[in-house]
């Protein structure tokens, strides 16, 4: 009996090792007890990213849920993006949405994630109820799919169509195929890929097959993974006005410049304030984690709006979103999970880059052009990161001299103060930092720093490296 813990955002797992049939069952069936405890009739929307078994793993999770008499409206669509399964549990009022889906880990996973009735991740409270309610072994008796439907418990539903229907609503896609600007699109082979080409068949796609392996890549939009489509930019000589990417479930966001520049989060986060606030004169809160660039609060600043920074996950975002009590404008995390007004307090790759491509078109600006903008406001800017994969003890001993205070300075860059909010971030001169954040499940450092270039960013993370590493 292999115990199921779930991570930041849902359980995965290695296919065929942990995450097999049985233990799908299980975990579905403490999934079937939590919603009978905490809803009167309860309902879910379950569906499947395009990875391997994802058909067989959702019907699984059907069945089971089924079977306790839980009604299922259970996607009718090979695979799905977990912003349509939120997106139709909140049209469908139901208790809440699962999608098997591992994100954008590498192809060996799988998982399994839970969307609250708001359309957004399950708070940390009901996943910890799930996890005491999954039983050692299922012991339950399933019926096929079908005899759950002639029962009336299982009903198929159109989310991809759900799902176009809410951009066309919400968009002005003539200006965006009309502007005269070329797009692209990457799906990294994954849930992004039917949705896109329904909405733009004219564009240049890459990646937009279904291949359950994702050609051995691990389905994460960082610039490291996306060197094909970088030089496909490259090679269109600004006829590609920006290129958009999405990971496996297609919640996250990558983007590019006609010049093939990639252009990161917090570049992302600062366009969409910049949009939603000055040109569209929109008010609201904007909601940014720990790693995020301080150049949010700069901006902030200058619009009159409030920037809360929360620790590092996006169901802190989503909490103060659905929570808070506040309006709200945007709010994302540094690995590309970004939310907007007007939409679910969920991270959606390709609702977020289709603001950005509105913006593009409608003002005629190049992303370059956009960017200087925010430049002349905040000043420029680069976060780096790097990853320092040491001992365990290692590990241990810097963050206890972060928390002990014994570092006064890195190389020639000094400390003048510290947040310790979710991990320790150092603040030298002129607006430059450098954060350091232990993994929770690897004997990893995660260093981050921002400067006014990537040169000084990394001069800074070679100083902190250095110095920690001694």
């Amino acid at each position: 009996m292999t115990k199921i813990k779930f991570g930041t955002d849902g359980w995965r797992a290695i296919i065929a090792d942990d995450f097999t049939v049985e233990n799908v069952k299980r975990v579905a069936e403490g999934t079937a007890l939590w919603l009978k405890e905490d809803f009167e009739n309860p309902s879910a929307v379950v569906g499947a990213d395009p990875r391997f078994g994802g058909p067989l793993f959702a019907d699984i999770t059907t069945q089971v849920l089924a079977s306790h008499g839980i009604k299922v409206y259970r996607a009718e669509n090979t695979f799905v993006s977990t912003p349509m399964i939120s997106l139709g549990t909140v049209r469908k009022e139901a208790s809440a949405g699962i999608i098997i889906t591992a994100s954008h880990n590498p192809p060996a996973y799988n998982g399994y994630k839970i969307k609250a009735s708001y359309g957004g991740p399950a708070t940390p409270d009901t996943i910890e109820k799930v996890e005491s309610l999954i039983p050692d072994i299922f012991s339950g008796q399933l019926k096929p799919v079908a005899d759950y439907q002639k029962d009336g418990l299982v009903e198929l539903i159109n989310l991809e169509d759900m799902y176009v229907e809410d951009i066309e609503a919400k968009f002005d896609l003539d200006a965006i195929r009309n502007c005269g600007m070329g797009w692209a699109y990457d799906a990294m082979y994954g849930a992004g890929q039917n949705v896109m080409q329904r909405l733009f068949p004219g564009i240049t796609f890459m990646h937009c097959d279904h291949n359950p392996g994702f050609e051995g890549q691990a389905p994460e939009p960082i610039q490291r993974n996306l060197q094909p489509f970088e030089e496909l930019i490259k090679a269109s000589e600004g006829e590609i006005a920006s290129g958009l990417v999405t990971d496996g479930d297609a919640d996250r966001i990558g983007l590019y410049d006609q010049d093939g520049n990639f252009v990161d989060s917090h570049h992302i986060l600062l366009l969409l304030i910049h949009y939603m606030s000055k040109v569209k004169g929109e008010q609201g809160e904007v909601y940014s984690t720990f790693s995020c660039t301080s150049k949010i609060q700069k901006l902030c600043d200058a619009y009159g709006l409030k920037n809360t920074v929360t620790k590092i996950g996006f169901k802190y975002i989503c909490d103060l979103i659905v929570n808070s009590g506040k309006p709200f404008l945007v709010g994302g995390e540094e690995s590309g999970g970004i939310a907007i007004k007007g939409h679910i307090p969920e991270r959606d790759g390709i609702w977020i880059g289709l603001v950005i491509w509105e913006f593009m078109a409608k003002t005629g600006r190049s992303l370059t052009d956009l960017v200087q903008e925010i430049y002349s406001v905040v000043g420029s800017f680069a976060v780096e990161r790097y990853d320092l994969h040491v001992t365990e003890e290692k590990k241990q001993q810097i963050i206890a001299s972060c928390k002990a205070g014994d570092y006064k300075g890195f190389g020639d860059f000094n400390i003048k103060r510290t947040e310790d909010l979710d991990g320790f971030k150092f603040f030298f001169d002129n607006d430059e930092w450098v954060m350091i954040r232990p993994s929770g499940t690897e004997p990893v450092l995660r260093v981050y720093a921002e400067a006014a270039n990537s040169a000084e960013s990394f001069k800074i993370l070679d100083a902190t490296k250095a110095d920690l590493l001694k």
